[in-house]
């Protein structure tokens, strides 16, 4: 690419943000047309300059305004150019030899407040374009909506891998059937292994009225019976009140009924010999078995 001098850049700058006068603008297009590589560093220019466009949303100006546009160009003339005087040349004293004095070429100095105009315009366009760029992150990182639809940022697909929970492994079940010697099961008793919660199943025992079963559990590793509570007033029964003891206890020991007052021992000791027995067997192993 060729190398460009600092007038050449100005002038293409100003060509992208718009800021030429018509003369300077048909140079600008006569020179684009006729060096593809110069019209590259307008194109860069006006790349770089997009995001002040970007920023800025499109406002259909008042047909008034239009009409004052139209006014002031009827009434504006050709500017000419400024010129400034040849300098006087100051006395000099006697016996003192001059100086040569260099004229200022008016064109010269034009050209060159030009110039410093141009870098001074492209200065303040290349600010504004950092301070915008910084106000779009800002903008992207808190409020991404408020940018137009091009300019956001696009959202990364988060892939999570999900794994289902683990399935339930099953406990340990345990039962009972408490039956009369030589007779038909009266109840069933089923424990959970883990939780050692139980229930109780009526399946043949009717208390006589004013009395009620209460359920024992019996163990030499006990001072004495312990009570379970009343059952046999519904079909089913659950409790959790197994929960207390150790697991051995609660696999070995015997669980036997009563039949007591209605509502149950009022002292928390059976008052009548069991009537019903039972121990729990292994219906469904541990998992780890």
């Amino acid at each position: 690419m060729m190398a460009y001098s600092e007038d050449h850049i100005a002038l293409a700058a100003e060509y992208a943000l718009g800021t030429l006068d018509a003369d300077e603008r048909a140079q600008v297009e006569v020179m684009m047309s006729a060096d593809k590589d110069f019209a590259g560093v307008v194109l860069a220019w006006e790349h770089k300059l997009s995001a002040l466009n970007q920023m800025v949303g499109s406002v259909e100006p008042r047909p008034e305004v239009w009409e004052k546009i139209r006014s002031a160009i009827g009434h504006s003339g050709q500017q000419s150019p400024i010129l400034l005087p040849d300098p006087e040349p100051r006395p000099m004293a006697p016996e003192v030899e001059a100086a040569p004095v260099l004229a200022a070429e008016p064109s010269n100095v034009i050209r060159l407040v030009k110039t410093a105009n141009r870098w001074r315009t492209i200065a303040t366009a290349t600010s504004a374009i950092a301070a915008a760029l910084v106000v779009m992150i800002g903008v992207g990182v808190s409020v991404p909506d408020l940018l137009p639809e091009s300019m956001r940022p696009k959202a990364k697909p988060q892939v999570a891998e999900v794994k289902p929970p683990p399935a339930p492994q099953p406990s340990a079940q345990y039962v009972a059937v408490l039956q009369k010697e030589g007779g038909g099961p009266a109840f069933i008793l089923t424990v959970d292994g883990a939780t050692r919660n139980f229930t109780v199943r009526k399946v043949g025992a009717s208390a006589e009225a004013g009395s009620s079963f209460e359920l024992w559990l019996i163990s030499d590793k006990l001072p004495k019976p312990r009570s379970l509570g009343v059952i046999g007033g519904s079909e089913f029964i659950s409790r959790p009140v197994l929960a207390s003891y150790d697991a051995d206890m609660v696999k070995s020991a015997t669980y036997a009924v009563t039949v007591e007052q209605a509502g149950g021992s009022p002292d928390g000791n059976p008052h009548s010999a069991p009537i019903i027995t039972g121990k729990l067997i292994e219906t469904v192993p541990p998992p780890s078995r």
